[in-house]
């Protein structure tokens, strides 16, 4: 296997096409991060407690409350198209 398989086998995947040039940076770049993921490796995380994020993060999120609504017709009430109560939109998935 040669050094830009790899390359080659993402950029197939991605649905991309590199220049010479581009998989040769690309090539020398994927290695770099597999030798520091390598490198990760062999730290010692014995009694290590997992972390989500590197600084401590509180909620700053309001509480949760129930208050009054708009009225459906205030609300539609400048929609260029609607039916039933509700915003009629162009389809956007074919399905």
């Amino acid at each position: 296997m040669d050094r830009f398989d790899k390359v080659d086998y993402l950029a197939k995947l991605i649905r991309i096409e590199l220049t010479d040039q581009e998989r040769d940076l690309f090539s020398k770049q994927l290695a770099d991060i597999l030798e520091y993921v390598n490198q990760l490796s062999e730290v010692d995380i014995e009694g290590v407690e997992p972390m989500y994020h590197a600084v401590a993060l509180t909620n700053r999120f309001r509480e949760d409350k129930v208050g009054p609504s708009m009225d459906q017709e205030k609300v539609l009430k400048n929609a260029p198209k609607k039916k039933d109560g509700f915003f009629v939109v162009p389809k956007v998935i074919e399905g």
